[in-house]
Parts: structure tokens; C-alpha cells; sequence
């Protein structure tokens, strides 16, 4: 017995968790006696024994007994002391039981750091990295109870237990929100400034209904007014080369190739800010000079004669005439004694001249292909239109027009042909259909346009927009509109 204690003795000095042995040949106890060293005293449950120190392996302070329970490390009672450990504390272990704990390691029995709380399931253990526990930087004030400090350091509200919960984000300096615009002097527009004033509606109901109210209720506009601002956009469309070239064409004559030209130079130049003109290239004596009224008698011929001469815009405005539009038209030359034919040089040379100062040039074709100023029409012009009317032979001419363009290498140009179906009778008991004749030149040519029949144009004089009709005025906008989706290519 005497070397079994021995043994348990040099265990305990190892810092190795000593087990009691069996408890035979024990003498009994009386309740309250305090067990001999080394032992305890299982019929006592209220007095426990002396626990071993254990290595760091488990919990600080804390080790494991044989049946599982905790065990707290350190001395039992010294010898001589009196009353239970658990019960109050009289006066002469008072400084004992709440004192400090020794150096030579002996735990507080009151105080839970001193045996780990970790092992209680109350809070992590600094020795186990998987309940999440990480010790705090916060050290705790003097005289703060360490298992209160503990508990509030594990990142939950006192009372619950186990794994801390995830900090909350400390709130930081919030950066100062980007502006969304830029706030130029750009930003004050009339809108933003004026709310209150509104563009008055085109006309109908919605203007009355603007102009009773004095201004206050402006009715939404139609969908056909939406159109024509769509219409009206795409013929503004900015001329990328600085100068673009349209020609008119049509192999068969009365078709109403000169007044579609008038029609759209007019269009053109009354919706857009920059410069605007109308050749008349016919061999012979052509007919754009007859609609609208002349402001000289100079002619293509003149201009030719003087062209090392022109240096400035106001020389070239000296040799045209300018509508109410602000469409100007070059004339051709009318002097029934003049025996030389306009040529594709005359037609270079002019077009050489007139490039510098105006965007656009459209160019009213004679009836033939196969004169020498049509070659240079061709071959300059970025863009044809092609005059039919709604008739059988007409549309048989203009359909030719393009099979002899493919023919020549100008497939280019048949491809981003606009074709016009021009009325030019009142309306008669034709047969034709025209749906099936717009069907054919859709598949040939990029769009094609219909120019209504109208009393103005059928008169043969002077073309003045404001004296056409509504659905005229339409058709003529919708063909400013295709023929300014090429300006920027």
C-alpha cells in the first residue's frame, strides 16, 4: 500500500493525472471528516478531495478524474481547517478562500478562469481552434470578475453559450457619393428654367386646346406628328464627305422627274442649315429653271466661262437662283442659238467648282443614258433616284433604267436607289396595282416613295411647298428622309 502511494506521489510530481485506487482496506469515514491525502471521499459528496495538477494538454487549471468529473488542481485543506469549503466562509479562512491563488499554481475555486471555462462548454478553449474562439485585445478592467470578461468577449449577449456569434462590422468613413452629372452651364436649359413654357402643337385641336388654356395644357402629340419629327431628324442627318451627290434619272420623259427634283431640293433645303443646289444637266434645253421664278438670266454655260474666276460664295450665287426654300438652281444654258452640247467635262468642271460651298447637289438628268454627261453624272454621284410613273410603260422604263445600270457596273447604285411612283394624272379607274409594282422595286432598290397626285404640281409653274397639300408635303419628307439615310455613309 505504502509503494502504491509512492507511485501516485512521483505521478503527481510529474504533472501526470493520478487515479485512485480501489477502495478496499479504506477505514470508514464520518460526514464532515476530511479524507486522508491522496483520496476522496465518494460517501462525501460535499467535500470534495484533492485534485492532481494536469499538463497543459487540457484546460488550464483543469484535469479530468478517473470517473469523468472535473478536477481541480492544487492542495486539499491544509490540516486543522475547519467547516466546508462550499458553505460560508468563517473568519479564519477568509483570506484563504478568496485570496489570490499561490504561486506554485494552486487554483481559486471561486474563480472559473482558474480551471477553464472552455472545458464547461461555456466558452471556447484558447487550446481548441474549432469553437471559434480567439482571445480579445481587450484587457479587462481592475477588479473585473475574468469569466464576465470572458463571457463578453465571445461576441454573444450574456446567457448564450457556445459558438460566438460574428462580430458586427465596426462602422467606417463612409466615401462621399460621386456626382451623377456633370454640372456644366450646359445644364441650364430652357426646359429647366422656363417649365411653365411649352412649344406650342403644329395645329388640330391640341393647339386650340393650347391656346384657349393660355399655354397651361399642352396635349400630347398624335403618332403622325411623332412621324414626321423621325422623318425630319433623318433628313437632317449630317453629310459625313462634306458634299453628297443625288441624281435624279428616268429614261422616258413627262414622268415628273424635274418637279421631283424641285420637290425634294425644296425639302432638303427648307429642314437643314447648310447650302442646298439643283443642277439641270439635260444635253438639250432643259425645264428646272421653269419652276421656280429666276432671279438672273446666268446659266451653266456662264459659270463654266468664269470659273477661274470664282473664289468666294458670293461669285457662285451670282449664277443662281434662289426659291423661297432657299433651294438654288443652276440653269441650263437657254439660248436656242448655242450648238455645243453640255459634256461630262462641262459636268465635271461645274461640279469641281460647286463642291466647295455647298453640301448638296442634286442633278435633273436628260432622258438619255448614253450621252456624254450622263457618264459624269454617274460616275460622280453617290446616290440615284429613279422617277416612274404608275402606269405600265413607265414602270417597264424605270425597271430598264436599273437593268441597264447593272448591266454597266453600277449595281453599287441600284442597290441604294430610292424609286419614286409619281401621280401625275387626277385619279383615274387605272387597273394597275400599284402594291404589286411597289413590290417589285422594293426587291431591286433600298426603298420606294409615292408622290400623290397634286393640282399645284400639275399646274407646271413655280413649285411653292406652302401650296401643297397635306399628303404631298408627307410623300415628299418621306423621300428627304431616305435619300438623307445615305448622307452619312
Amino acid at each position: 500500500m505504502a509503494d502504491q502511494d509512492l507511485d501516485r506521489s512521483e505521478a503527481a510530481g510529474r504533472g501526470k493525472a493520478r487515479v485512485p485506487g480501489p477502495r478496499q482496506n479504506q477505514p470508514p469515514r464520518v460526514r464532515g471528516q476530511q479524507p486522508p491525502s491522496g483520496t476522496r471521499d465518494s460517501s462525501n459528496p460535499e467535500v470534495p478531495g484533492p485534485q492532481p495538477d494536469l499538463p497543459d494538454a487540457f484546460a488550464p487549471g483543469l484535469a479530468l478524474s478517473a470517473d469523468g468529473d472535473p478536477a481541480r488542481g492544487g492542495a486539499g485543506p491544509e490540516p486543522g481547517d475547519a467547516g466546508d469549503p462550499y458553505g460560508p466562509p468563517d473568519d479564519l479562512d477568509t483570506a484563504e478562500a478568496y485570496g489570490p491563488a499561490e504561486e506554485d499554481g494552486t487554483a481559486d475555486p471561486y474563480d472559473p478562469g482558474s480551471y477553464g471555462l472552455g472545458a464547461l462548454g461555456l466558452v471556447g478553449d484558447d487550446s481548441d481552434p474549432g469553437d471559434g474562439y480567439r482571445p480579445s485585445d481587450n484587457h479587462e478592467e481592475p477588479g473585473q470578475d475574468p469569466s464576465l470578461s470572458l463571457i463578453q468577449n465571445s461576441g454573444r449577449p450574456p446567457g448564450q453559450f457556445g459558438a460566438p456569434a460574428p462580430l458586427a462590422p465596426q462602422p467606417g468613413p463612409q466615401p462621399a457619393p460621386a456626382p451623377s452629372q456633370t454640372v456644366t452651364a450646359d445644364s441650364l436649359t430652357t426646359d429647366l428654367l422656363l417649365p411653365g413654357r411649352h412649344k406650342a402643337p403644329v395645329g388640330g385641336w391640341r393647339r386650340a386646346v393650347f391656346n384657349v388654356t393660355g399655354g397651361l395644357v399642352r396635349p400630347p402629340e398624335s403618332a403622325a406628328q411623332r412621324r414626321r419629327q423621325e422623318l425630319v431628324a433623318r433628313a437632317r442627318t449630317p453629310v459625313t464627305g462634306g458634299h453628297h451627290r443625288v441624281a435624279v434619272m428616268s429614261l422616258k420623259g413627262g414622268v415628273g422627274k424635274t418637279t421631283t427634283t424641285v420637290g425634294l431640293g425644296a425639302m432638303l433645303a427648307s429642314l437643314r442649315g447648310d447650302r442646298v443646289i439643283a443642277v439641270d444637266a439635260n444635253p438639250d434645253r432643259g425645264t428646272l429653271s421653269d419652276k421656280l421664278r429666276l432671279e438672273t438670266a446666268a446659266t451653266v454655260r456662264d459659270l463654266l466661262n468664269e470659273q477661274y474666276q470664282i473664289q468666294r460664295y458670293t461669285d457662285v450665287r451670282a449664277y443662281t437662283t434662289q426659291a423661297g426654300s432657299r433651294l438654288e438652281v443652276l440653269a441650263s444654258d437657254r439660248d436656242p442659238t448655242v450648238s455645243v452640247a453640255f459634256s461630262e467635262q462641262d459636268y465635271c468642271d461645274v461640279c469641281q467648282v460647286l463642291e466647295h460651298y455647298y453640301s448638296i447637289c442634286l442633278t435633273d438628268c436628260g432622258t438619255g443614258l448614253l450621252h456624254s454627261a450622263m457618264t459624269g453624272v454617274l460616275r460622280l454621284a453617290d446616290q440615284i433616284v429613279v422617277v416612274s410613273s404608275p402606269s405600265v410603260d413607265g414602270a417597264r422604263s424605270a425597271s430598264a433604267t436599273l437593268d441597264w445600270l447593272q448591266a454597266h457596273g453600277y449595281g453599287d447604285l441600284v442597290r441604294d436607289a430610292v424609286v419614286v411612283l409619281a401621280v401625275i394624272r387626277p385619279r383615274t379607274r387605272s387597273g394597275v396595282d400599284l402594291d404589286r409594282l411597289e413590290q417589285h422595286f422594293a426587291a431591286r432598290c433600298r426603298a420606294v416613295v409615292r408622290v400623290p397626285y397634286d393640282a399645284h404640281l400639275d399646274e407646271g409653274a413655280e413649285v411653292e411647298l406652302s401650296r401643297l397639300n397635306r399628303a404631298t408635303i408627307d410623300a415628299y419628307l418621306t423621300l428627304a428622309a431616305e435619300v438623307g439615310d445615305a448622307f452619312a455613309r
